[in-house]
């Protein structure tokens, strides 16, 4: 390996070159410390009672040990970011197989798993043709995998619930993890993380003040149509603003470019949320796990990131492709 290519990957004196990293991890820093006593002056005042004074406390806790998991591959370097989201992706697709029952077919679980681990090579290596090319090629694995101990009850359940997990957890979070490779890695990929989920909060706090009308009641009856309007007009406001600075001197910063931006990642976002509520549905669970205090599993927590990567990454190599970086390959080339 290359002197340069090893500074590349490991790269972490200049983390905090970019203002767009800065002032996202100096506010995130802020919000960690001003939510406790915000929840507090909430509970003197009587707003809010005791239950929900300790869920909203507990949350602030979870996101006290999140934020910093979150950002701080991120400000290491290219490495430990893609590392850090093949180690998301592995979690998350365990707490989809054990709640699915998934991984008890043996051979399926272990096409998946190393599915996964080949697209996050792939990644590592920065070779996007063999990213492409392992979509097709592990889903017709999958649906060999289904076959094996010759039996074909549930076949079609457990190839749907195979190929879906991949979709997800290898190509979904594939797309967020390639992003390390842009020149401009360090605040896409904050970028995305952070308006993705407060996309999430911008929800919640929109339909709980305006929310009358249900927005899919059969999947997620907490969501409404007001609060899915205010996420996405919260969050297109912030992806402008935050966008101007993140992706100066690009073709992304167009005011257009945007806006669009914004309606893809607000969109998605909630869509992700609405396809992984609909599995829960189906399997009548509350959550996927209990890790995360106020939260759930890993999988609740970052559901709505499994969607945006891709689009976000479709959408900035159509509008500006050289944004991705160098298309040389690290490992293998």
């Amino acid at each position: 390996m290359l002197p340069s290519t090893r500074d590349r990957l490991f790269e972490f004196q200049n983390a905090f070159e970019h203002p767009v990293v800065l002032w996202i991890c100096i506010s995130m820093g802020a919000l960690l410390v001003i939510a406790p006593m915000f929840v507090w002056l909430l509970h003197r005042l009587g707003r809010i009672d005791e239950a929900i004074r300790k869920e909203l406390i507990n949350r602030c806790l979870s996101w006290a040990v999140i934020a910093p998991v979150m950002i701080g591959p991120v400000l290491l370097g290219r490495v430990w970011t893609i590392c850090g989201v093949c180690l998301l992706s592995l979690f998350c697709y365990r707490e989809f197989a054990y709640a699915t029952g998934i991984f008890r077919d043996k051979a399926m679980n272990l096409i998946l798993i190393l599915g996964i681990l080949a697209i996050f090579f792939s990644v590592l290596d920065r070779w996007y043709n063999l990213f492409v090319v392992l979509v097709p090629l592990v889903i017709a694995l999958i649906a060999l995998a289904g076959i094996s101990g010759n039996r074909s009850d549930g076949y079609l359940q457990r190839l749907e619930l195979g190929v879906l997990g991949f979709i997800l957890f290898g190509v979904g979070l594939g797309h967020l993890g390639f992003f390390a490779n842009s020149p401009m890695f360090r605040q896409t990929i904050l970028f995305v993380l952070v308006t993705t989920e407060l996309n999430d909060v911008f929800g919640y706090l929109a339909g709980k003040t305006f929310g009358k009308h249900k927005l899919a009641p059969g999947i997620s009856p907490g969501k409404t149509v007001e609060g899915a309007i205010g996420a996405i007009l919260l969050t297109t406001g912030l992806v402008f603003l935050v966008g101007r600075s993140a992706f100066a001197e690009t073709l992304l910063a167009h005011p257009a470019h945007l806006v669009t931006l914004g309606l893809i990642i607000s969109t998605c976002g909630q869509l992700g949320d609405l396809v992984l509520s609909s599995v829960k549905r189906r399997l009548e669970i509350k959550d996927f796990g209990t890790l995360i205090p106020g939260h759930g599993g890993l999988l609740d927590r970052f559901d709505s990131l499994l969607i945006v990567p891709m689009a976000v990454f479709f959408y900035t190599y159509l509008v500006s492709a050289p944004f991705l970086g160098h298309a040389t390959r690290i490992i293998t080339g």
